[in-house]
């Protein structure tokens, strides 16, 4: 059955949006006014900030603008993969040493404990499943890079990671022609939506205020300006990821990749039977282009991966509608990996940007002269990477304004981390594309051949891509 027929809702911002339905708007922001933090943005990163800073000073009068409704970019759109992957980290290694990026990783392992317990401590049920990342390798060449990755993973202090053979995988998931694996405990799955729409709750009891359907068209120090007045406040915090590129002078900051999923109809006690996957892990694989799926709360799978990666002039989705051809390719993903669910209906299909930055590494900045404050950059993995950000911008406020010292987190080495911008158009567009089709060219050479070597197309996007 095809993936586009009448019954695939396409769009409506998320499949994660199709149950919980689209929030009523909080008011918009009614005028000129203070505060002593001002946050733009309110996704994970902007309301994870409020939330710690309110914590650890009540006094402080926090104020979070939202264009939209909070949730309404990758925060409601994503996978619901809360892992402990941190963009940027190899580079970090190179820039500071091994042991700084170390202590950034284990950072990040410790973050998914976090969200865990702050959503229990505030009774957020967001279908938090802590079964681990599962990665598969599907040709000798994704074998090889999958132990290689592995090594890296153990080398920089994951003891509990677990490398599979085609049995052992297949004990836990049965993927079509898996070769191996590897799992950590340092992930979990979840529900997106349940998530941010429970954190703006616990922000909003803390007494921290926040106004949706307000755009912010400038951020200048100590201003957040709208078409509605102006909030004039010391700190001024960016938590935009991929919206970034809206703002007044931030057009080349960081990219707005694209990234599409659908979500099957649910599945019946058969096929699940047939497919294992008991342990609900998040699943991802060691593709150049990869997916990333997770079987959800009722019982259906939601996949994702690159459809469209970029629109001319660093533009965004309208409210998630995806090309007929990328929900077609995200579903020949789903029955390469699982043959059996070939007559399985696609009920949702959507997309969201996400924040790239030209080096591709996720950052957190104050600048101490200006109060102008950002974290983000994430790559996709910021379901949990928001949190740790959020905690860091809280103690690089704090530092700055006396309330206390320096910080194990402020010691990070994504901490006042700089990064160039991107090329103008129409180079950043050329760039991109190219780089996503010669690494969708590099997957389907590695399908044809045995060799154990990475296509050497892969290497020419890296470089094309700063990755290398």
């Amino acid at each position: 059955m095809s993936s586009t027929t009448s019954s695939t809702v396409n769009g409506g911002i998320s499949f994660w949006y199709a149950r919980e339905g689209i929030p009523a708007p909080r008011e918009p922001f009614p005028g000129d006014a203070s505060a002593d933090v001002v946050i733009v943005g309110g996704g994970y990163t902007g309301l994870w900030t409020a939330y710690y800073l309110k914590k650890a000073a009540p006094f402080l009068r926090i104020t979070v603008l939202e264009q939209k409704f909070c949730g309404y970019g990758a925060s409601g759109r994503n996978g619901g993969w809360l892992y402990n992957g941190v963009a940027g980290r190899d580079r970090y290694a190179k820039l500071h040493g091994r042991e700084s990026a170390a202590r950034l990783q284990r950072a990040m392992n410790d973050t998914v404990g976090e969200v865990i317990r702050v959503a229990g401590d505030e009774g957020i049920d967001a279908d938090i499943h802590h079964g681990g990342v599962l990665e598969v390798a599907l040709t000798p060449a994704q074998l090889a890079r999958l132990k290689a990755y592995h090594e890296a993973e153990v080398g920089y202090g994951e003891k509990e990671r677990v490398l599979a053979d085609a049995d052992e995988t297949a004990e836990r998931i049965r993927v079509s022609g898996a070769l191996g694996s590897s799992w950590t405990p340092h992930g979990a799955r979840l529900h997106p939506v349940k998530l941010v729409r429970g954190l703006a709750r616990a922000v909003e009891a803390l007494g921290v205020t926040i106004h949706e359907s307000t755009p912010v068209t400038e951020i200048r120090p100590k201003h957040a300006v709208t078409p509605y007045g102006t909030v004039r406040a010391p700190y001024v915090l960016r938590c935009t990821e991929g919206f970034t590129a809206s703002l007044k002078g931030q057009r080349r900051t960081w990219l707005p990749m694209n990234s599409s999923m659908i979500a099957t109809e649910p599945l019946t006690d058969e096929q699940w039977e047939s497919i294992g996957w008991a342990g609900r892990e998040t699943l991802g694989d060691m593709a150049h282009a990869y997916m990333y799926a997770q079987r959800t709360a009722d019982g259906r799978i939601a996949l994702g991966g690159r459809g469209v990666p970029y629109r001319f002039g660093s533009r965004t989705d309208n409210d998630g509608r995806t090309q007929a051809g990328t929900i077609e390719a995200l579903r020949g993903i789903l029955t390469r990996f699982f043959p059996q669910l070939a007559g399985v209906e696609v009920a949702h299909a959507w997309s969201g940007v996400l924040g790239v930055p030209r080096d591709w590494c996720a950052t957190v900045t104050l600048d101490r002269a200006t109060g102008l404050g950002w974290a983000g950059g994430y790559v996709g993995s910021g379901v949990a990477t928001a949190n740790l950000a959020a905690r860091t911008l809280r103690d690089l406020v704090q530092q700055d304004s006396a309330q206390s010292g320096p910080t194990d987190l402020t010691a990070l080495p994504w901490v006042n981390h700089k990064v160039r911008k991107w090329e103008p158009e129409p180079l950043r567009w050329l760039g991109v594309h190219g780089m996503y089709a010669t690494y969708s060219a590099a997957d389907r050479h590695e399908l044809t051949t045995r060799s154990t070597d990475s296509s050497r197309l892969a290497r020419i996007a890296d470089r094309v891509a700063g990755r290398s």
